[in-house]
């Protein structure tokens, strides 16, 4: 079976990108949302992304986003995966598709009940890999609050090729997580940090190499 890998999202610093890296993150996340406590401008990214090597992927989270935002992301900020955590219809990476041939396209799917699991299928022509997502209260953030959902509605879903699994991840649930779901790709973000928005290089650490364990 494939290994399992890991994409820690929310990175900030220079300090954190490079312990991402250094203990075998397969992706780093750079969130590009003012109301995010993690978010940045894409020439702060721009100095964390050419920190990255070509082997790891250099994701940039949007919600409902601009074209000018997604596209300075990525010439300035030098993003290769866009990840797409908002409202966007299925014609809207469409559009990304169109306008940005080259780069990959994520599509979040917030998870509360089994019906929510449906919105999946209507992104699977349109997005190279589905992430299943916690839903959270409306008016909060969508995703980085430490909210994880019952894993058990995944149970006989018919899953797109790619796909990963996000919400409330941790070094001492990521072993269940993939264990109960089969995930191959494990996001976290709140799962590594010591406040809302402070990546722990430490915790990092710890959740990597529990990751490379499985």
């Amino acid at each position: 079976m494939q290994r399992v890998t890991a994409k820690i999202c929310g990175l900030s610093t220079p300090e954190t990108v490079d312990a991402a890296i250094a203990h075998g993150a397969s992706h780093a996340g750079f969130v590009f949302f003012p109301k995010s406590p993690r978010n940045l401008a894409a020439d702060q990214a721009r100095a964390l992304t050419l920190r990255v090597p070509p082997h790891v992927g250099k994701v940039g989270v949007f919600v409902d986003a601009e074209d000018e935002v997604i596209d300075r992301a990525i010439g300035i900020g030098g993003v290769d995966t866009i990840q797409l955590h908002g409202k966007e219809p299925p014609e809207r990476l469409a559009a990304l598709r169109r306008r940005h041939p080259g780069i990959a396209l994520w599509k979040a799917i917030s998870i509360r009940t089994r019906a929510d699991l449906d919105a999946a299928k209507l992104y699977r022509p349109v997005a190279d890999l589905i992430l299943y997502d916690a839903k959270t209260p409306e008016g909060t953030l969508p995703g980085g609050m430490g909210l994880r959902f019952d894993w058990t509605l995944l149970d006989g879903f018919a899953h797109p090729q790619r796909w990963a699994l996000s919400g409330g991840i941790d070094a001492g649930n990521v072993a269940d997580a993939a264990g109960r779901t089969g995930a191959r790709l494990i996001d976290t973000s709140s799962g590594v940090e010591s406040a809302p928005g402070i990546k722990d290089v430490d915790k990092i650490a710890a959740f990597l190499q529990r990751v490379a364990s499985l």
